[in-house]
């Protein structure tokens, strides 16, 4: 049984002919998906003959909301999300001047073992499929009854690690009869997996793109991220230049603070070093604490004493606003699995 959410219009076009309709029929199937059906018979303009096909060879896969968090101070919501095999995921909705925007999983698990970030701690157990992602997005629209119009690929998981999935992902929310996304209200984010990066750039060049930092030096980033013992920052930061010659876009880079770690003077320093000329954003994090971690965060005052070093070292850098850190929702604190209070 085919999962009619994983298929972007071009794969349902070679499904529906395959099962002998015409071609259009691949988008009136289409349609009636993102506008919310899941029952064929509620397609009305389809010929009956054909829903008796799709229902005995397709069907419109869902994830089950199994519990809902709702933080007391910002309105921000996280999601519990039964899969088809038993795995969970967490999403997180939050709310915004500009907008609603959600923060999605990638994969149930993750196998990139960040020390800071609860979502590896379980492992991978598997990808997550096309439909699996967006369906976190239209499931909160369901429970919330308001319009989504920003994604971030921040949750459990690495994208770049399911890229072939991620950018089927993207044509169906960005399609104008799918979920109607603009690319430039995307955002993916990775810890860093070069080759990648570079395909990224080509295949979705208004998408926008997030490297997980952390560390100035390899020892520290190293000691935080075991990926950068692949792709080492002499590797990592000249992709991202090549990156943002190349799309003319600007990169993110998360910087997770951990008190004692990377939170000096002088690490404000080298970043401001190594960043120089690059269009790019530092997004500084005071650490979301995982007591599992061993970590401790610094205080918001430092963050915004680093945010100014870089400042003045002429690097865009702002402190982010936490949100949803009452219900454990903040960033690095999804997990596969998480417990609910």
């Amino acid at each position: 049984m085919i999962n009619l959410r994983d298929l972007t219009l071009e794969k349902m076009e070679q499904l529906v002919v395959s099962l002998g309709q015409p071609k259009f029929r691949a988008k009136q199937v289409f349609e009636w998906i993102y506008k919310g059906k899941t029952d064929f018979r509620e397609m009305t303009n389809l010929p009956e003959v054909f829903r008796h096909i799709l229902s005995e060879r397709a069907y419109i896969g869902t994830v089950k909301p199994i519990a809902i968090q709702k933080s007391k101070t910002d309105g921000t919501r996280k999601y519990l999300f039964e899969l088809e095999d038993g795995n969970t995921i967490e999403s997180v909705f939050m709310k915004y001047k500009f907008g609603n925007s959600i923060c999605v999983s990638s994969q149930a698990g993750c196998r990139m073992g960040c020390r800071f970030c609860a979502s590896t701690r379980n492992g991978l157990e598997r990808q997550l499929s096309p439909g699996e992602i967006l369906s976190q997005i239209m499931a909160a629209e369901k429970d919330t009854g308001e319009k989504i119009g920003h994604i971030v690929v921040m949750g459990t998981g690495e994208p770049f690690d399911n890229y072939d999935n991620l950018k089927d992902f993207i044509k169906i929310v960005n399609h104008p009869k799918g979920l109607n996304i603009g690319m430039r209200n995307i955002t993916v984010s990775t810890c860093g997996l070069v080759p990648v990066i570079e395909k990224f750039g080509e295949d979705f060049p208004q998408v926008n793109l997030a490297i997980s930092l952390h560390g100035t030096t390899n020892e520290i980033r190293s000691s935080m991220m075991p990926v950068n013992n692949k792709y080492p920052l002499e590797t990592l930061i000249p992709a991202c230049r090549r990156y943002t010659e190349k799309t003319g876009r600007r990169i993110t880079f998360e910087y997770t603070m951990v008190s004692g770690v990377n939170d000096s003077d002088d690490d404000a320093k080298r970043l401001s070093k190594m960043l120089k000329g690059m269009l790019s954003h530092v997004n500084i994090i005071p650490l979301n604490k995982v007591k599992e971690s061993g970590f401790d965060t610094v205080s918001r005052k430092r963050a915004a004493e680093f945010a100014e070093m870089l400042t003045a070292h002429g690097i865009t850098a702002t402190v982010r606003r936490e949100l949803g850190a009452d219900i454990d929702a903040a960033c690095g604190q999804l997990r596969l699995g998480q417990n609910t209070k």
